[in-house]
């Protein structure tokens, strides 16, 4: 029942991470349904499709460094991976760091080849863009298949980080199965959140991808909420942890701020001009980060006597 002491790096990683996967989701979702070729400029999808990719692949990559940075002897990452006395890959179906950590790494291999392929739509500099193996990835068959194992990677990676937390013995963590549901409906949110973001910042945004990114959002922000309030039901008497500075955050940040505002703001305002949704989107992202704030920070503060919490 310790504490793991994780630092900021961690609560950052599960932020950035659940965004990375479930842009990539939302990519791939756009991809699959989009029927204009590749290469063509008449698709209002093929935009945000891009930044989707560029955001996941840079996601992956900020994931992997907090990780790295987090560890006691950051040098030695890749001992998650390769056996120091063999040279072999390791991976432990059994325990949950190195099944995360094999996630992140196909991860951020699908995200990689997606980003490039995206990358040389846009770009005939340098050369290798246009080169025979970077051609093949944009043909319909291998992107597609680049889209759904990447999706699937990336769906792991946005709910593995609460699942992490639920294998544990911490207060709040180990009591309720649904952490792991609860952080991937986040990550949809916080991932639909960010793409609007930055396809307003690239000014690359199209209308009606822009209102689809606002209605996807509108109503996963709708499951968040109800997933979050059975959350804290299945908590049962250790929902008491709440009764504190944690629930005051909860409910003001999270619930307030980051979901029944964006709720309201979004129905209140059905033309969704850029600078709405960009302020709508900005209290998403910030809902998403307290929750993850407020779960792990929590709990790390809670102590325990015999069976029971004894409070922060």
């Amino acid at each position: 029942t310790a504490a793991p002491d994780w630092t900021w790096w961690i609560i950052f990683y599960f932020f950035i991470g659940g965004i990375a996967g479930a842009a990539f989701f939302l990519a791939s979702l756009l991809h699959l349904t989009d029927r204009s070729p590749v290469a063509s400029h008449q698709s209002p999808a093929r935009p945000i499709i891009r930044l989707g990719y560029y955001t996941a692949f840079i996601g992956a990559l900020i994931s992997g460094l907090l990780l790295t940075l987090d560890l006691h002897r950051p040098l030695r990452f890749w001992h998650m991976l390769i056996e120091s006395n063999t040279g072999l890959p390791m991976f432990k179906s059994w325990v949950p760091m190195s099944v995360g950590s094999w996630g992140l790494l196909l991860f951020g291999l699908f995200s990689f080849l997606a980003a490039l392929s995206a990358l040389s739509e846009e770009r005939e500099r340098p050369r290798l863009l246009q080169s025979a193996p970077v051609r093949f990835l944009r043909r319909r068959g291998p992107s597609i298949i680049i889209a759904v194992l990447g999706s699937i990677f990336g769906l792991f990676l946005a709910g593995y980080t609460g699942v992490l937390l639920a294998v544990t013995n911490r207060p709040v963590w180990a009591d309720s199965s649904l952490l792991g549901l609860l952080f991937l409906v986040s990550a949809a949110s916080t991932g639909a959140a960010a793409l609007i973001l930055v396809a307003l910042w690239r000014r690359v945004a199209h209308p009606a991808t822009l209102g689809w990114l606002s209605w996807f959002d509108q109503r996963v922000l709708v499951l968040e909420l109800l997933v979050l309030v059975i959350f804290l039901i299945s908590l049962g008497s250790v929902a008491r942890v709440f009764l504190s500075l944690w629930g005051v955050l909860l409910l003001v940040g999270v619930v307030g701020i980051g979901i029944l505002v964006p709720l309201l703001r979004e129905r209140g305002n059905r033309r969704h001009g850029t600078r709405e949704l960009a302020r709508t989107a900005s209290l998403v992202l910030l809902g998403g980060f307290l929750l993850r704030v407020v779960v792990l920070l929590s709990s790390e503060q809670v102590h325990v006597l015999g069976s029971g919490v004894t409070g922060p």
